[in-house]
């Protein structure tokens, strides 16, 4: 029976974070079967690995949300290397590979984090969705533009593109309450909104993505290879501090390299368990 682990990632407490199902697997088992454990999880991700067994340190990785599989995930990425450590499965001054459908992502530990080493998806312009003012319920918002959602010559990430906005502040990016459904009209896979912060961090943000079914995901760690290069520009130094601001909230470190973007944080497991069915 394989290992499950619920792990609350970009935290250093449970019950705040992103939750992330980890499954550990031997060998690969059918899509139907993911979606289905995925399905029963109900967290936003579920990652399901399965080792590489011809290169070291080498881990297949998938992600499936309650209803469909996804082409990058940042949090359950970050969930499943801490699982991996954590369980004795890698030593914990390997850098970890993982093979998925945007390609090679690498984990290592750095000043005590986890961090993350993402394609960059840069905001790309885009006429603005004719109901955007509908979805956000306020005319205050700033349309930047539709990510790519491409981290390859395949263009393997273009069902995850997201439309982004900004809005004023970091007390509009709280108080937002959008309209989901109008959401789903906007035509992209979710809503990134994001303002500059009040202080601590450099921006603040919120992602919404009801079609993928996750109404609002708590942080995220994808969003961030959107938002890193667009703020890094913007604030003129590639070194960030960044916080999401959904009902359980989240903190992460950003740092811009070219069209990679490395995202760190911290992360508990929270339930550890089997899957028997």
């Amino acid at each position: 029976m394989p290992p499950f682990r619920l792990v609350d990632a970009f935290t250093d407490a449970a019950f705040a974070g992103n939750p992330a199902g980890v499954v550990v697997l031997d060998t690969p088992q059918p899509v139907g079967w993911m979606r289905a454990i995925a399905g029963e999880v109900q967290a936003s991700e579920t990652a399901f690995l399965v080792p590489d067994t011809a290169n070291a340190d080498t881990w297949k990785l998938r992600w499936f949300t309650p209803t469909t599989e996804v082409d990058l995930c940042g949090h359950a990425t970050l969930a499943a290397a801490h699982v991996l450590w954590q369980d004795g499965l890698a030593d914990l001054d390997a850098t970890l590979r993982f093979t998925t459908r945007v390609g090679d992502l690498r984990a290592r530990t750095d000043q005590g984090e986890i961090l993350l080493d993402l394609p960059a998806w840069p905001v790309r312009p885009h006429p603005a969705p004719a109901r955007l003012e509908q979805a956000l319920r306020t005319g205050g918002g700033r349309y930047l533009g539709r990510t790519a959602g491409s981290a390859g010559e395949d263009n393997t990430g273009a069902e995850q593109a997201n439309d982004v906005v900004q809005l004023p502040d970091e007390t509009a990016v709280r108080d937002l309450r959008p309209d989901l459904d109008e959401v789903v009209r906007l035509g992209a896979s979710g809503l990134i909104v994001t303002a500059p912060a009040d202080g601590e961090v450099d921006f603040v943000s919120r992602y919404f993505a009801p079609t993928l079914g996750v109404p609002e995901d708590p942080v995220t760690g994808s969003a961030h290879a959107t938002l890193g290069p667009w703020w890094a520009e913007q604030l003129g130094r590639n070194d960030l501090r960044a916080r999401q601001l959904s009902r359980r909230g989240g903190r992460l470190r950003v740092r811009v390299d070219g069209d990679r973007v490395h995202v760190g944080g911290l992360a508990v497991t929270v339930i550890t368990g089997e899957v028997i069915a």
